[in-house]
């Protein structure tokens, strides 16, 4: 930029015309005046308002010793401002760059969250179109590379046009009722209720980090969030130990899944039971293959965890398939999580490659066709179990409610048996800190410690 810290500011000019032989000239706009060097600018404006606040910006930025530009006359600041991106179009731009290097996962809930935030961000440009067909244009659309995009519809495409024309500059961002109003609605679900508080965690996680990145492109100066407080519930992720089954239960539902249909739930039962007594996400057990399972005839084995195929839109993956093929979750691609596994969990494995084989591929767990099994598939086989081996009142309880649950069931069934922190955050893939955190409250017998160490105090 060829700049110049020379700038001279003149009074605003009225400029008037005429209205007819003897009437006074009417003052039809004002123009803007001042030298950047020794070369004379000048903006004009319909009214008296628009041009002071524009000559007050201009005299601002002098104040703070910004540079002016001898060819557009503009100081730093407000040439930043002309040339910055849109919202919608920096987010655009954003969901782009970090597409590559994400799990299909990560950019479904990208994508989620950049969806919420954007038809907040606009002006209130008339056409705008209803919350499903932005909702849709944005997911659908907008926030898909390129290559991924299916022809807009009509909707679609009007939906789309109106975003590029409503959406407010990215600087806009820099006021703190903007970043309030999409913080509130990522708070909201479409319905209008209140956000769970891990959800609006997750949400805001991903419209930090996307301003994170315009900060560092030089775009915001600094994070507006960082300015925002908004009240919510603290979630600390702990997981609720009523969800937590015994031996006895988990072991009457797994003989429940085998009474779920002729051969759904029998080629199912071996895959719950490694959740149970492994502790593998769900992920993991669908992308278990027999080269990952050393099952001895007595005895423990063990399992060699290298994959999982978490389940996801076909636009978000890279195989264009529902599920990613991907390494195991926050581990490198080629690293592998070794889980001995008890005798009753290698029986049922060593039955279940007997009586059903193994895939085409070495999958242990698949549909009648070979296929890969669908969260909701083994879903709705695990609601019918509940019915057959839970009573009533724990049918309509959080007992198990999910899945996962018995993963949380193992992980809590392992550290209540002493097993020490680092190896069972080992064998259910965490942290040790983030693993007693979530499982705290479905360690039995600490209360009792603790009160017998004050009961001691008290008479000693």
């Amino acid at each position: 930029m060829n700049a110049s810290y020379n700038v001279k500011f003149w009074e605003i000019r009225m400029n008037k015309a005429s209205q007819g032989p003897g009437k006074p000239k009417r003052v039809v706009s004002h123009t803007v005046r001042w030298t950047v060097g020794t070369r004379e600018k000048s903006s004009t404006f319909r009214t008296k308002g628009l041009a002071e606040s524009y000559l007050s910006d201009l005299r601002q930025a002098a104040k703070r010793g910004e540079a002016f530009d001898m060819d557009t006359g503009l100081p730093e600041s407000m040439i930043k401002a002309k040339n910055a991106r849109t919202w919608y179009a920096f987010a655009v731009a954003y969901v782009e760059a970090r597409w590559p290097h994400s799990a299909a996962k990560t950019r479904e809930g990208m994508t989620d969250a950049l969806s919420n935030v954007t038809p907040v961000l606009t002006t209130d440009r008339p056409g705008r179109p209803d919350g499903e067909n932005l909702r849709r244009a944005l997911r659908e659309f907008a926030f898909v590379p390129a290559e991924r995009r299916p022809n807009p519809s009509p909707e679609i495409a009007g939906a789309l046009r109106w975003l590029e024309a409503a959406s407010l500059p990215l600087s806009a961002l820099e006021d703190v009722q903007h970043t309030r109003a999409a913080l509130e609605a990522l708070a909201l679900l479409l319905d209008g209720k209140a956000a769970a508080a891990s959800t609006y965690r997750r949400k805001r996680a991903v419209f930090h980090h996307a301003l994170d990145y315009a900060v560092e492109l030089e775009e915001l100066s600094a994070n507006p969030l960082d300015r925002v407080k908004l009240r919510r519930t603290k979630s600390t992720g702990e997981i609720d130990r009523r969800v937590v089954v015994n031996p006895a239960q988990a072991r009457e539902l797994l003989t429940a899944v085998t009474y779920c249909g002729r051969t759904r739930g029998p080629m199912l039962a071996a895959m719950f039971a490694c959740m149970y007594f492994g502790g593998l996400r769900p992920a993991e057990a669908v992308g278990l293959r027999k080269k990952d399972c050393h099952l001895p005839a007595t005895g423990w084995g063990l399992l060699t965890l290298e994959k999982t195929m978490p389940q996801s839109n076909k636009r978000f993956t890279d195989s264009g398939e529902t599920h990613d093929d991907r390494g195991l979750k926050h581990r490198d691609e080629k690293v592998t999580r070794p889980v001995p596994i008890p005798p009753e969990l290698v029986a049922l494995l060593r039955d279940h490659i007997d009586r059903y084989g193994v895939g085409d591929d070495g999958r242990l767990f698949r549909t009648r066709t070979g296929g890969l099994i669908s969260g909701s598939a083994y879903a709705k086989v695990w609601k019918e179990a509940r019915t057959y081996a839970l009573r009533p009142d724990q049918v309509v309880s959080p007992l198990a409610r999910r899945p996962y649950d018995l993963r949380h069931a193992a992980v809590s069934l392992w550290l209540n048996a002493g097993v020490h922190a680092p190896e069972a955050a080992e064998r259910a893939g965490h942290g040790v800190d983030v693993m007693l955190r979530v499982y705290a409250k479905c360690i039995d017998g600490q209360r009792e410690v603790a009160n017998q160490r004050i009961l001691d105090a008290l008479v000693a």
